[in-house]
């Protein structure tokens, strides 16, 4: 073997095997909600808000575009979340990648709720994990023209969930809204991992709206539950990885939900001016990225193993 076909072979082995070491560093990136629309969804490339001003500015700061939506995660926390996570760095959990979700605006990406209401969350996620999910809604007077403090939020979430099961792609829980909220708040949400060391941190801007007579929630979906409170019991597909079909499954009810808010379709934002987030991009879901990954390894795989056959033969 001459030079030559030694390095194009070594080339070709190569290759593949950096690809697949990418696919399995993606593996290790895990969830966000998707409705309501956290704001690192919402900018995310598949999230369907990226174009707007404040997920621009949030890019811009960042420098990165958050295709890694699913992994704004903070090891060894350990429940010490408001002594390690600073005042005005709740949304991008203190990491300079995602600091530009913690930028101070009132144009945000937002989902419309009802006071007093049942909402369905929709908590995407790449990998299965037991852990405590915990739900808190900005205090009354919250103005989100400021960075989010620890003390804008109660002491106590209004919904918390243990270990619940992975389907179809996400979890999903319901608890009731508080019924005193009114006007643009944050819904924060906190995932705190007890089968690794991580803990998650979300943002997700919404918008609280008077509830008409005989109307329910604007954000429907799912079933509901006895308690705010409430626990599950995973189940043992939840140990899989979402297949394409879920992921299109959770795009789909992004999707749905987000149509719930009139839209104007040649700005893209709902009529009152509020910027609505939804997934449009076909097979965007969680687990798109990681099946690409895998995909193109194989392809590489494969050519690089021709071309070494036919160099040895020469």
């Amino acid at each position: 073997m001459t030079r030559t076909t030694a390095r194009v072979t070594g080339a070709a082995v190569a290759a593949p095997l950096l690809l697949l070491s990418w696919a399995a560093g993606s593996a290790q990136a895990h969830g966000a909600p998707t409705d309501p629309v956290s704001r690192v969804y919402a900018c995310s490339p598949g999230g369907g808000s990226a174009a707007t001003a404040a997920c621009r500015a949030a890019i811009a700061a960042s420098g990165q575009n958050f295709a890694a939506w699913d992994n704004l995660r903070v090891a060894g926390v350990g429940g010490r979340d408001r002594q390690v996570i600073p005042d005005g760095r709740l949304c991008s959990g203190n990491l300079p990648a995602y600091r530009g979700l913690d930028l101070a605006r009132t144009d945000w990406p937002a989902t419309r709720l009802t006071p007093g209401a049942r909402m369905t969350m929709t908590y995407a996620s790449t990998i299965a994990h037991e852990g405590t999910f915990k739900l808190y809604l900005t205090k009354p007077g919250y103005d989100p023209a400021k960075p989010l403090k620890w003390s804008d939020l109660p002491a106590q979430p209004f919904a918390e969930f243990r270990d619940p099961a992975l389907t179809n792609g996400a979890y999903h829980f319901t608890a009731t809204l508080p019924a005193d909220r009114t006007g643009r708040q944050m819904l924060y949400t906190i995932w705190q991992n007890s089968s690794t060391t991580d803990t998650y941190y979300s943002c997700s801007d919404v918008v609280f709206t008077a509830k008409a007579k005989g109307s329910g929630a604007v954000r429907r979906g799912g079933t509901a539950t006895s308690s705010a409170r409430a626990s599950a019991t995973p189940t043992p597909s939840a140990s899989k990885s979402p297949t394409p079909a879920a992921s299109r499954s959770v795009a789909a009810s992004t999707r749905q939900t987000s149509a719930a808010v009139p839209v104007d379709p040649t700005t893209g934002t709902a009529t009152d001016g509020t910027p609505v987030a939804s997934d449009t991009a076909s097979g965007s879901g969680p687990s798109a990225p990681l099946l690409a990954g895998g995909a193109a390894a194989v392809l590489v795989l494969t050519a690089g193993a021709a071309l070494a056959s036919r160099l040895r033969r020469r």
